[in-house]
């Protein structure tokens, strides 16, 4: 019995992901449930266990999403080179699983759901307080907007497939516009 009970959890997190993944390499239409079963390795029946539908999906993959958002916005309060300079820093994408769940997100919000751009608005309210608490709230939109387009346009060049591109020289180009900034 508890051995069945261990494996619950793995299948659920496998679910989670197989519609994490759907969600970031094909949109928020191709991910079905009956999509999300097949790329999970699980019955329809296995994926209605653990989710009654889809929007039981999208609310798991928003909690996964916030705390996820929670923990960088700790480090990002707590990072030695300050909040703006973590922010720029951390502007590119590297397949960690906050950035997974992001695009992931993204692409809910690509299609108007309505919790998800609720939580997204959130999100972008708690990066513009912790900003604003370093470059003050003039300032605070700007650093965002280069973390964001930074973010984008990296995402644009990459491509399928392809390792992402070479950013450094852009990081350190925007990290020396966050001090003038701060001055």
């Amino acid at each position: 019995m508890i051995g069945a009970m261990a494996r619950k959890p793995v299948a659920r997190e496998a679910v989670l992901d197989a519609f994490e993944s759907l969600l970031v390499e094909e949109g928020a239409r191709a991910a079905t449930l009956d999509a999300v079963a097949k790329r999970a390795g699980v019955s329809k029946g296995g994926l209605l266990y653990h989710f009654p539908n889809k929007e039981a999906m999208i609310s798991v993959l928003l909690e996964r999403m916030d705390r996820l958002v929670a923990a960088d916005l700790e480090a990002m309060a707590a990072a030695p080179e300050g909040a703006a300079a973590y922010f720029i820093k951390s502007s590119l994408w590297t397949d960690t699983p906050l950035d997974r769940v992001f695009v992931a997100a993204t692409r809910l919000a690509e299609v108007a759901h309505q919790e998800t751009l609720h939580r997204f608005a959130a999100v972008q309210a708690s990066w513009l307080e912790l900003l604003a608490s370093e470059v003050g709230p003039a300032m605070a939109k700007a650093v965002l907007y280069m973390g964001d387009g930074m973010y984008f346009n990296a995402m644009l060049a990459r491509g399928p497939g392809r390792p992402p591109p070479e950013m450094g020289a852009d990081v350190e180009s925007l990290l020396a516009a966050v001090e003038r900034l701060r001055g």
